[in-house]
């Protein structure tokens, strides 16, 4: 629904923003600056977008929360002179879901004991995560509106999607949605890539770059404090095509010669031998914290003292700069004169 009404004790109280602005991304950050000075709680979805716990900020303001994001809708116009509209209900997934039903300059508000109506008659392509594939597969079972799949019998609703799917759609379904809002979630992925000014047709040179780029993403991996599942080469040739393959890590690891053993199988399995290439990039994802992920145990000590010599060689990095330590097949210069290299952290996913 769209209007004001009063709050409910102990209820949460999240707002979506869509901004009605092409921003780039110092403008973005003063959005999230502007924000911050109204909620500690503020969860960027750039890039046009924007999430608040308004909770704790109600008794500040001491004002009810429809108009609480109304005066945070005022603010961003004044300020920044964006157009905004908003969507607020007890999660985030219904906010997002609210927002998107709000016409510019105006808020919807889904209070915490209406959110099951509300949501009954929409379609399944409503809830994130559900695309075209699964609704049609849902609709040849009779399954159209999110009321629907809500009624479902969770065994039946397995049998049609898997148990993990089902799982979490029924949860969606039922309006549930337990993540907060935090200042800044872990990265989604981690990539590095590499852009050559003249094509390269030599496979040791390309094997050089893969492991250059490879030896960067493990530092980036440890220096975030996590480990990765799943590897992506991607090659782009002089005609512009490329070429894809990615990866799964027998686990889950930040550790360099891991890393650089599957990135290099990759290139491998391209069979390239004299292709006129342009580009490569290494892309690492599946991403968790390292304290969350398990090391198979090894009875070899030589794997003990791997990790050690990398630990410290990380350490010689953060004092005497990136190049200070580099694996013996990349000595010399690297990246070469005739490339122009990056490694960058995506740190914002996609609300929902």
């Amino acid at each position: 629904m769209t209007g004001a009404a009063g709050t409910s004790g102990g209820a949460r109280h999240i707002a979506h923003l869509h901004l009605h602005a092409a921003l780039d991304e110092t403008e973005y950050g003063s959005v999230i600056e502007l924000m911050s000075g109204i909620t500690p709680h503020v969860h960027p979805v750039p890039p046009d977008a924007v999430q608040l716990d308004l909770t704790s900020a109600l008794r500040y303001f001491d004002l009810a929360p429809y108009d609480l994001v109304h005066m945070v809708m005022l603010r961003l116009k004044a300020h920044r002179g964006v157009d905004s509209s908003a969507g607020l209900a007890g999660n985030r997934m219904l906010a997002t879901m609210a927002a998107d039903t709000a016409p510019p300059g105006s808020a919807t508000w889904v209070p915490a004991d209406q959110a099951a109506a509300w949501l009954r008659p929409r379609p399944v392509t409503a809830l994130p995560g559900t695309g075209r594939a699964t609704a049609a597969l849902l609709g040849r079972y009779g399954l159209h509106t999110v009321g629907q799949v809500a009624d479902v019998p969770p065994a039946t609703l397995q049998r049609i999607l898997g148990a993990g799917p089902a799982r979490l759609l029924a949860e969606r379904a039922r309006g549930n949605d337990p993540r907060p809002v935090v200042p800044r979630e872990p990265a989604a992925h981690l990539a590095a890539d590499v852009v050559l000014d003249r094509d390269c047709l030599d496979p040791a040179q390309h094997h050089r770059a893969v492991l250059g780029l490879t030896d960067r993403i493990g530092q980036l991996l440890r220096a975030e404090g996590q480990v990765a599942g799943r590897l992506t080469l991607t090659v782009r040739y002089a005609d512009r095509s490329s070429t894809t393959r990615t990866r799964a890590l027998p686990e889950a690891t930040a550790h360099t010669p891991g890393l650089a053993a599957a990135s290099l199988a990759l290139l491998d399995s391209l069979g390239l031998q004299r292709a006129r290439v342009r580009a490569l990039a290494v892309r690492a994802d599946g991403l968790l914290p390292s304290g969350a992920a398990h090391r198979q145990l090894s009875l070899d000590p030589g794997d003990d003292r791997a990790h050690a010599t990398e630990a410290a060689a990380d350490r010689a990095r953060r004092r005497f700069g990136p190049t200070a330590v580099r694996p013996a097949a990349l000595a010399g210069q690297w990246p070469p004169d005739s490339a122009n290299s990056g490694a960058r952290k995506v740190s914002w996913p996609r609300a929902g």
